[in-house]
């Protein structure tokens, strides 16, 4: 009776006081917790979402069943069979034995049942064996005694290690960097080269983040930066500006300094990243016209330095420019800017400022002071970019606003190749939105080292591509099957484009101070790639105004092949198939003589009549290319030994160029022989390039899109397999190739199986390493949970799981990106107190972004109370983040609960135990 005053119900979670139950109810289970009771006297199954299911799922196994070493059987064979003995004892006849005889018998039973007891125990020994893990850890541990200077062993030693200790436990964090830290300094030491390392530097200083004292970590940081690589002064001004010890005056020293040490070895393409990085840390701070104003004078030094000044020392040369930047004429990327050089020319004249009408705010009205303060913010950070100047009005009240050059001059670079004038150039189109697919990992010597996406792809956390990204109808719930006249019938499956969100420029780019840029910063009339930039940028905002643009650079170059190839792409952009075909023929009928970037223009015609379902005038123009007419075989053949002729002499260096003759080539085997033919002619190519160089990933690329268009698009009859299993290879190779995604993608259409799709999405192991993923990655797969439609809500739990790795994973940990990303997920499922959580983890890891912070304004206005906000502004001004107007000043300073503003009452004595209360409460979030 006593077990039955307390009653746990399983159904309704919840207690039942009293003697008895419900006739409904019946008792199932008995424990000494009490008992358990259900509806209908059934016990509830356990589920995979119970505790005991998860702790089965994450316990390791207990037993193995391992092939005896003896034998392979544990019986011998006689005759072909296997003699078990059996159960029964054999009953003995004592009519005719003496009892002398059965001692004799007891004497052979009990040897028998030895020998059977040393079998049974050597089969024991067979079973219990060392693990897997265990004799994998052994086999590592014998190549690094014989080898202790293999970092791939090391490596490939403490992921087998940091296994044992999985990532979703609890202190897993210090219990793995604790595991960590003794592995990898066992492997510093282990060899002489080992220490330096960059790899087992880096990771042996992170695993120290969470365990050592300051002191210590500051001493190790010390000691690595002595290897002098620039990998190793990125992420050490990486983890200066997540420290947040002095704001922005702390990032331009950390700056300078890495700076300076650069300077000495002469490494320019090092010296932008660390100037790309600066800029970037001031624009996530709010001084956007800081980090605009150290291009602009940057870009004065490169590419508008007077003849007379351009022999001088640096120092001079900045002294130089001062003067220009003090006299306040626009500079470049502004209107009207003429440059450094053509003032001096001029005479240097005097800046007179025109009178013009302030910006509208465009300004969401909101009834909240705090969520309009916020939306404020926003807008002006996006949108006011230029500096201002000091004899222009309104700027009283903004001082930030106005650079002036002693600002700037600190983190200035001198760049002597040509190479690095180019790049800087690219480098500040990506600053401002303009994403060039791989640029960043091309500016290390292994693109692989490179981990400067975590703050470079910005554009990726812009409001627009978020849109794109999250599913709009992202509460809509799959249904799977209708009924027709009582019979169930499958819906037919419906997809998003398996190619990815649309482009988003972000940070307001498309704007006439671009156009500015494009022409500051070219180099002369051969600059071709700039051009094709510039034109592309043009056909994104308005394809009839980059038709004009090309028509008036081809005016002055007439014979510059690059640019007819991009006036002829913007033409079949437009769908004027017949104007570009007629810029084909004009060009490449002018010449016979081969030119350079000819093959290129060949290509692209032979594409152009091929997509247009014109597969006999594709085959017409492979021929021409050759100097052959018609598609007879001889025509045929000697193309064909043309192509292979062009591919051989073809340079190197010269990569496009030789893959677009390869290109034509395997067009041929597909219009004349079969697609895997086609394959074959990549297939050959590809195996005398080593995988994972741009030129690999760039043939492997094309080799897809032409099987693809030839299945897909063009609808030709193909095997499926064919394409499937070359992607499904291509994407281990190529993770983060967002193209070849896409064709994986789909391949997997129509297919019923997501095992694939999830098993490129999980972070499962090879060979005992995980799945490195970029941030471009991990936003993708993000995506990629709302690509089957109505799918959102079930993989909603894949994806969180995807995104608490990532923010916690070496490689991409600290990036403002993944983590704004991150909090809006959550934001969107409708979880706004884990967003709340969220961001408070987040701000702890990126202290100096201030667009993090404005979302508890924003989005999770709710969730927070007045008095929290009027905290986390507090914690912005401490930081030294920029507000152009003050929190206090938009919403009172001292406001209650209520909303009511409070007076400060200076009368009586604060109490002790109040003042640190509120003391703590001004220090939150830390």
């Amino acid at each position: 009776m006593e077990d039955c005053m307390r009653v746990t119900c399983q159904s309704t979670i919840s207690s039942v006081e009293g003697p008895g139950l419900q006739p409904a109810w019946s008792v199932v289970h008995r424990s000494r917790n009490g008992i358990e009771v259900a509806v209908g006297g059934k016990r509830k199954m356990p589920q995979l979402t119970d505790a005991s299911s998860r702790h089965l799922l994450s316990a390791g196994p207990t037993r193995r069943l391992l092939a005896s070493s003896e034998d392979k059987y544990k019986y011998r064979e006689v005759d072909g069979f296997l003699r078990l003995p059996g159960h029964r004892d054999r009953v003995n006849d004592q009519s005719y034995r003496s009892i002398t005889q059965s001692q004799n018998e007891t004497d052979s039973d009990m040897s028998e049942s030895s020998s059977e007891e040393d079998e049974s125990s050597g089969d024991e020994s067979d079973t219990t064996s060392v693990t897997s893990l265990q004799a994998t850890l052994k086999a590592l541990e014998e190549r690094l005694t014989a080898d202790p200077s293999s970092i791939p062993t090391w490596l490939t030693l403490l992921s087998h290690t940091l296994s044992t200790v999985p990532p979703t436990t609890k202190n897993a964090n210090r219990a793995r960097a604790e595991i960590a830290l003794s592995v990898l300094s066992r492997a510093i030491h282990a060899h002489p080269s080992n220490s330096h390392s960059r790899v087992l530097r880096l990771k042996h200083l992170k695993a120290g983040e969470e365990v050592w004292h300051e002191s210590r970590l500051q001493f190790e940081w010390e000691d690595a930066l002595k290897v002098g690589d620039i990998e190793l002064w990125m992420e050490w001004l990486d983890w200066k500006i997540r420290r947040c010890e002095k704001g922005m005056e702390g990032l331009v020293e950390a700056s300078g300094r890495v700076l300076r040490a650069l300077d000495i070895g002469g490494k320019d393409i090092g010296k932008l990243r660390v100037f790309w990085r600066t800029a970037v840390g001031f624009r996530d701070a709010g001084y956007v016209e800081h980090a605009f104003a150290l291009f602009q004078a940057q870009a004065e030094l490169l590419y508008k330095m007077p003849q007379s000044v351009a022999s001088m020392p640096f120092e001079n040369q900045l002294d130089a420019l001062e003067e220009f930047w003090e006299s306040e004429i626009p500079r470049v990327g502004e209107p009207n800017a003429v440059g450094w050089a053509i003032w001096v020319a001029s005479g240097r004249p005097e800046y007179v400022p025109k009178q013009s009408a302030a910006p509208k705010t465009m300004v969401p009205e909101s009834a909240d002071s705090y969520c309009q303060w916020a939306a404020a913010e926003s807008f002006a950070d996006h949108t006011h970019q230029l500096p201002s100047r000091s004899a222009e009005e309104g700027d009283d009240s903004d001082p930030y606003a106005t650079i002036l050059f002693s600002d700037v001059r600190p983190l200035l670079i001198s760049l002597q190749s040509a190479y690095a004038k180019e790049t800087f150039r690219l480098v500040w189109l990506s600053f401002l939105g303009l994403h060039i697919p791989g640029f960043s990992a091309s500016l290390s010597e292994s693109a692989a080292d490179n981990a400067d996406d975590r703050w470079a792809f910005s554009h990726l956390s812009s409001p627009a591509y978020m849109t794109s990204i999250f599913p709009a109808d992202a509460n809509v719930r799959l249904i799977t099957a209708d009924s027709q006249a009582g019979v169930l019938i499958g819906r037919e499956r419906k997809y998003t484009s398996s190619f990815g969100p649309v482009k988003s420029w972000g940070y307001g780019a498309i704007g006439p101070w671009m156009r500015e840029i494009f022409r500051h910063c070219r180099l002369g009339n051969d600059d071709a790639s700039w051009d094709v930039l510039h034109f592309a940028f043009e056909a994104a905002a308005n394809l009839k105004g980059a038709t004009k643009v090309v028509k008036s650079t081809l005016a002055t170059i007439p014979d510059s092949l690059p640019h007819w190839a991009a006036h002829a792409r913007l033409e079949r952009l437009r769908d004027r198939v017949d104007s570009a075909r007629k810029v084909y023929q004009t060009v490449l009928s002018s010449s016979s003589s081969s030119r350079p970037g000819e093959s290129l223009l060949w290509w692209d015609w032979a594409e152009m009549e091929w997509l247009a379902e014109r597969p006999d005038a594709a085959l017409q123009v492979l021929t021409s290319c050759a100097g052959a007419r018609g598609a007879t075989g001889i025509a045929i053949l000697r193309t064909k030994q043309h192509l292979d002729e062009a591919v051989r002499q073809a340079s190197a260096a010269q990569w496009k160029e030789r893959e677009a003759w390869i290109k034509l080539k395997a067009l041929l085997e597909l219009l004349t022989v079969s697609p895997s033919s086609a394959l074959s002619v990549f297939d050959s190519y590809l195996r005398a390039l080593e995988a994972g160089t741009p030129d690999h990933e760039s043939l492997t690329v094309v080799s897809l899109t032409l099987l693809y268009i030839h299945g897909t698009v063009l609808r030709n009859p193909t095997p499926p397999a064919l394409l499937r299993e070359r992607v499904e290879k291509a994407v281990d190779v190529y993770p983060s190739n967002t193209v070849i995604l896409g064709i994986f993608l789909e391949a997997e259409k129509g297919q019923g199986i997501w095992g694939r799709v999830r098993a490129m999405l999980g972070d499962t192991v090879i060979d005992g390493m995980g799945k490195e993923k970029d941030v471009a990655r991990r936003v993708a797969e993000l995506w990629v949970a709302g690509w089957e439609k109505g799918r959102w809500e079930a993989e909603q739990e894949r994806t969180r799981s995807g995104l608490s790795a990532a923010v916690q994973d070496e490689r991409t940990r600290g990036s403002p990106i993944l983590w704004r990303l991150y909090v809006e997920f959550e934001i969107k499922t409708g979880n706004l107190q884990r967003a709340k959580k969220l961001l408070f983890r987040a701000v702890g890891e990126c202290p100096l972004v201030k667009e993090l912070y404005l979302v508890a304004f924003g989005p999770l206005r709710s969730v927070f109370d007045r008095r929290e906000l009027n905290e986390w502004g507090e914690t912005m001004a401490e930081r030294g983040l920029r507000m152009r107007k003050g929190l206090d000043e938009a919403v009172g300073e001292l406001v209650g609960p209520d909303g009511d503003v409070k007076e400060e009452d200076n009368g009586g004595v604060e109490d002790e135990i109040e003042y640190n209360a509120r003391e703590l409460r001004r220090l939150r979030p830390y």
